[in-house]
């Protein structure tokens, strides 16, 4: 399930992957913490399996205190786990690369991929 705990390994998993980047507009970003949605209904298995994605807020930048739109994909491996009540921290990518992460600073979206 997605709870704190998975938010706090998230969050250090975002900013692993930062210092990885090759885009130099993210260079010096860094992640301070990832937040649930507050109804519990928008991250419930049934809405996952109809949406394959949950939109959290994360606290990015290069200050890391931005406000940032985190949508959340699963793919199919996540999806199957967290629609079982898995643990999905496995299905996070590896911070060695950062091309599961997509960031506007613009727009100050950011959307992640899951295995």
């Amino acid at each position: 399930m997605i709870d704190q705990e998975f938010c706090d390994f998230l969050e250090y998993r975002i900013s692993d992957a930062f210092v990885n980047t090759s885009d130099d507009r993210l260079k010096g970003f860094w992640c301070d913490g990832v937040l649930l949605p507050d109804a519990e209904i928008d991250y419930s298995p049934k809405t996952v399996n109809d949406k394959r994605k949950i939109i959290l807020t994360a606290y990015t930048g290069k200050t890391g205190q931005e406000i940032y739109e985190l949508t959340m994909h699963f793919g199919s491996k996540s999806l199957s786990r967290y629609t079982r009540g898995l643990d999905i921290l496995e299905c996070i990518p590896s911070a060695e690369t950062d091309d599961w992460i997509k960031v506007d600073p613009v727009l100050r979206k950011m959307s992640i991929q899951l295995y």
